[in-house]
């Protein structure tokens, strides 16, 4: 059976579900992934019969659900809280925007997002944790070891009590390895997964684009981490092999500025070997949702989520339950 092919609605949240319904069937999606902001999953709406009514909706348009997200509320979980997060969060949680009140009313709103989860009858959630040290990527003035050490000790503290919380429920978190996270390359993973002492709830949500720029390699994450991927993301991203004005950090520059070494691409238009991404995840067992998170600054969106869905099902192939010189045996 193929994977079936969702679409990531966080990129589309200007739509209303219905129009996202709607759309996401003629781009010929399987389903969705729904996120919490817009008016796809409002987590503080969302009682029993809100999530049957969701439901009730996406098959109206013959589209199944596979996994809600809280990228942006999860953000506000473990980071330095300044006038950014403002414009991410709801009225709600930003509250008087006190940074403690802000990390500990997004905590809760995370771990009433798993109890969401359930009762959509679905068993993963994905999103950002945020991260206390992300400012202290580049180490100058040097950063003593200790620092670092306080923060994946903070991040365990803040992201634990969801973790206990999830697994009431029967629910996993998938976070997003991504810049600005706690874990945004192979060994920060593994050095938050320490942290948490390998909690069983918690696991990620693979997106190659966000580890291929960096020079991370995306194949090995999936045999590093196998047992913990819950959840794919397909999204592209282009690289320069010449230099450029803008290097991996950016330079300060939007996404779309030609001056950038790399930026994301439709699916297909980048630099990202989606086959041997496949493959790895055939042979790791994955069977989940492949979900398209499509960005893309030079190019129509409704133009990219098509070829997007078309590319996603054709790359997609089922592994083999033979060897195939098998059929060369004598009987």
């Amino acid at each position: 059976m193929p994977r079936p092919v969702t679409l990531f609605t966080g990129q589309w949240a200007d739509l209303d579900i219905e129009t996202m319904c709607r759309k996401a069937k003629e781009f010929g999606y399987d389903g969705l992934e729904l996120c919490t902001w817009g008016d796809h999953m409002e987590i503080n709406k969302a009682g029993q019969k809100y999530c049957d009514d969701r439901k009730a909706l996406l098959a109206k348009y013959d589209l199944k659900l596979f996994a809600i997200s809280t990228h942006l509320v999860g953000q506000c979980v473990c980071d330095r809280i300044d006038e950014r997060h403002k414009g991410i969060l709801p009225a709600y949680i930003w509250g008087d925007g006190d940074p403690e009140g802000v990390r500990q009313r997004a905590a809760q709103e995370v771990i009433e997002t798993g109890k969401v989860a359930k009762r959509l009858g679905l068993d993963t959630v994905i999103g950002f944790t945020g991260s206390p040290i992300w400012h202290l990527l580049y180490s100058f003035p040097p950063t003593p070891d200790k620092m670092i050490d306080a923060g994946f000790k903070e991040f365990a503290e803040r992201w634990t009590p969801i973790l206990d919380e999830f697994k009431k429920t029967g629910v996993k978190f998938a976070l997003e390895v991504h810049p600005t996270e706690i874990a945004f390359d192979i060994a920060s993973t593994q050095r938050a997964l320490e942290a948490l002492n390998h909690h069983p709830e918690f696991g990620f949500n693979y997106d190659p684009s966000h580890l291929a720029y960096q020079g991370v390699d995306y194949i090995k994450f999936i045999y590093d981490f196998a047992d913990r991927i819950f959840h794919v993301h397909m999204k592209d991203v282009y690289w320069s092999d010449t230099p450029k004005d803008a290097g991996v950090f950016g330079g300060h520059t939007a996404f779309g500025d030609r001056r950038r070494c790399w930026d994301f691409r439709s699916i297909g238009r980048g630099n990202v070997d989606f086959e041997s991404v496949i493959r790895a995840l055939n042979d790791i067992g994955y069977n989940g949702p492949l979900s398209i998170e499509w960005e893309d600054s030079g190019m129509d969106r409704e133009a990219g989520a098509i070829e997007s869905c078309a590319f996603t099902k054709d790359v997609d192939f089922p592994p083999s339950e033979i060897a195939f010189d098998d059929a060369m045996q004598g009987s």
